[in-house]
This record gives structure tokens, C-alpha cells and sequence, in this order.
């Protein structure tokens, strides 16, 4: 889970340079006294904020914008995390200034691939991935009011169905489930102890919605029985034993 960016302290005395535009005036601000200018604030006609512009690291070219509305609320801020000159992260806020969501191009491809979504308390509630870049994510992080991981859906094969679920407790996993019809609906579950050991496996093998096969594992994972259902009457028939 990653950080929102650090935005710069905007609204401070410095020695302004006014370069007047259409409808609207920018300021020009050496904030570090360094004789070259690396901030941009530009105005309204009523004299309030809208826009400011940062170079940073002072290399002459902008790689933070911030977006007001209102009086002096934060409404979306740009950034360039890398310096190559193209805008990488977004984060928005509502009108109340709260961080609301952000989206960033996390492998500085140019394409916007990761989606974070913050709660009222400025806590991360949900993160989306596109992770094959093609416009949609597939996977899906929630997490509880504590920012506690709680689960991830998974569309594995990027048809723009989930059929993958994986639950958590305590930062453990504690249940995989899959969908291995396409049918959207889990037939599949896998049960874990300790540091992801796999505990039980069950199947629901002709899809009516019960289980009919349970496999058994010791402490280490190694299997110790399999439980069949074969007439599908929801009663063990047939027990294996390794």
C-alpha cells in the first residue's frame, strides 16, 4: 500500500514575480532564494488560487500541480515521482480537502494501473490493479477500517469476471476460494493453518452448490485423507487414507 505524496506548503511569504494572462494572473516565486523561479501560482480575477505549479527538484520543469476550488481547498494534485517529465500519480480530495482516491502509474509506463479508495478518515478502503494494462483491473484489494488486508478478488484470465477470492485474518490468509467453471460462483476452497499450510481443501466437483470432496492435510501440509460424496446425497460414502 503506498503513501500519498507530501504536498509543498503553498501558502507562504515569498518574493513574488506578477506576469499577468488571460482572465487570470500568474505569480512567479523563488521559494529556496536560489535566483531561479520553481513555483507558479496562478489566480483568479478575484484574486483566489486555482493552480500551482512546482519544479521541485529544480531542473526547470514542473513535476508537482496542485488544483484548488473554493477558497484555498486542495482539490487534485499532480506529481512526477520519476522526473522524466510526465505526471505518474493523481490524488484527489473532496470538498472538504480529504483524500479521497488516488491513481498511479506504478510501473512509469504511461498508463495509470493502480487505483487506492480512502474512507471519510482519510483510511484505504479498497485498492483496484490493472495488471495486464488493458483498461480494467483485475484484482481488487478491501480492507477494513483499520487498513487491515480482509480480501482480494482475482479475475485470473482477465475476461472481466472474478474467480479467484482470497480471505484474510489477522494479515494471515485464511481461505482461498475459486471458480473453476466460469459460472462466477466459487466450486472450489482452500482452508490454511499457521503460516499458510494448507489445512483442508473442498470441492463442490458437479457444481449443484455443495461440497462433495474433502481433502484432509496434517501440520505440515502433507495429505492424510480424502472424503468422497459420490451420490451427491450430502453424505460421506468413501473415505481414502494416505
Amino acid at each position: 500500500m503506498m503513501k500519498p505524496t507530501k504536498i509543498f506548503s503553498v501558502f507562504l511569504i515569498f518574493l513574488w514575480l506578477w506576469v499577468p494572462s488571460v482572465g487570470a494572473e500568474v505569480h512567479q516565486v523563488d521559494s529556496n532564494f536560489d535566483g531561479k523561479m520553481d513555483q507558479w501560482h496562478h489566480t483568479k480575477p478575484d484574486g483566489k488560487i486555482f493552480k500551482i505549479e512546482h519544479d521541485s527538484n529544480h531542473d526547470g520543469r514542473v513535476d508537482q500541480v496542485e488544483h484548488f476550488q473554493g477558497h484555498k481547498i486542495l482539490a487534485k494534485a499532480e506529481f512526477d515521482a520519476n522526473k522524466d517529465g510526465k505526471m505518474d500519480q493523481i490524488q484527489y480530495y473532496s470538498g472538504k480537502g480529504k483524500l479521497i482516491r488516488i491513481e498511479k502509474d506504478s510501473k512509469l509506463n504511461g498508463r495509470f494501473d493502480r487505483k487506492e479508495f480512502f474512507n471519510a478518515s482519510e483510511l484505504i478502503i479498497k485498492v483496484e490493479i490493472d495488471e495486464n494494462g488493458n483498461g480494467q483491473a483485475n484484482i481488487r484489494e478491501f480492507f477494513d477500517g483499520r487498513q487491515n488486508l480482509e480480501r482480494i478478488e482475482y479475475d485470473t484470465d482477465h475476461n472481466g469476471k472474478v474467480d479467484r477470492w482470497d480471505y484474510f485474518e489477522n494479515k494471515k490468509i485464511q481461505k482461498v476460494a475459486f471458480d473453476t467453471n466460469g459460472n462466477q460462483k466459487a466450486d472450489e476452497w482452500q482452508f490454511f493453518q499457521g503460516s499458510n499450510v494448507l489445512a483442508k481443501v473442498e470441492n463442490d466437483t458437479n457444481h449443484d452448490g455443495k461440497v462433495d470432496r474433502w481433502e484432509h492435510f496434517d501440520r505440515q501440509g502433507k495429505p492424510t485423507r480424502t472424503e468422497f460424496d459420490r451420490n451427491f446425497d450430502g453424505k460421506i460414502d468413501i473415505v481414502n487414507k494416505k
